[in-house]
């Protein structure tokens, strides 16, 4: 686990439609801005294909390493969908189906329409505690310190907003951010600098396009708000040095639509 202070969490993504690139992943984004909202660091993001053995040894080694897991996809009623039986092999318990789950699923069908398959979504890991699902019935749950939620992003965020209750935060993270229209290669050894003079903030350089120019943002993240400003204020002053014109912006503010 982290050091005192820091609660952690990583994010394990299951399905071979993401390796292929068949399906493009939209939730790892939404799940580092609200872990990060809680005060949790998402330390790691890893891609798992649909592949038993493999998915085991993920869960087990995540959630040895990592305050919390958070698994995306990988619920649903195929032949493929085989998290919920992964993850109960990795805590070494059986599984079982939950009457009450079968019934709201039901509900949600026609008549007839209920099946062996559908089934599969109200199985569980013993010892689960499941969690709501508003948008198409089929909840996800939690085991220990892992989380699994589905990987149909509507349905995911919903799951997580239902769920962060659950979730106990460390120092929240704060973050500034300049910009400068200077090469990344003429700024990188001045950054070093001060990055050195403050080993507790993290400072870090991306290449952006801004007004159509191209130049760098700089984000530094630290926990404390004053040696947060300190260091801003050396990075600004180093910019300067340098011939450049840095200007505030968001620390989450993406590249301009024609970089």
């Amino acid at each position: 686990m982290a050091e005192p202070g820091i609660v952690t969490a990583c994010v394990v993504v299951i399905g071979n439609e993401i390796l292929s690139g068949r399906t493009q992943d939209k939730n790892v984004n939404y799940l580092a801005k609200g872990l990060e909202s809680l005060g949790i660091r998402l330390r790691e993001v890893r891609i798992v294909p649909d592949d038993r053995k493999k998915i085991v040894d993920t869960v087990n080694e995540c959630r040895a390493a990592f305050d919390y897991v958070i698994t995306t996809g990988g619920i649903g009623p195929t032949h493929d969908d085989i998290t919920s039986e992964c993850v109960a092999e990795a805590f070494g318990v059986g599984m079982y189906r939950d009457p009450e789950t079968v019934e709201l699923i039901r509900s949600y069908l026609r008549s007839g329409e209920m099946n062996e398959a559908r089934m599969r979504m109200a199985t569980f890991p013993e010892g689960a505690e499941l969690i709501a699902n508003p948008v198409s019935a089929a909840p996800g749950y939690r085991k220990e310190n892992v989380f699994v939620l589905a990987g149909v992003p509507q349905i995911m965020r919903a799951m997580f907003d239902g769920m962060k209750h659950h979730l106990s935060g460390g120092s929240r993270m704060r973050a500034r951010a300049v910009h400068v229209h200077l090469p990344e290669g003429a700024i990188a050894e001045a950054l070093g600098e001060v990055q050195e003079r403050h080993p507790d903030i993290d400072i870090g350089s991306y290449p952006a396009m801004r007004q159509r120019r191209f130049g760098v943002s700089v984000v530094l993240r630290g926990t404390d708000e004053a040696p947060l400003d300190r260091a801003l204020a050396e990075v600004r002053e180093s910019l300067v040095a340098l011939g450049g014109e840095p200007t505030d912006e968001s620390p989450d503010s993406p590249p301009d639509p024609e970089d």
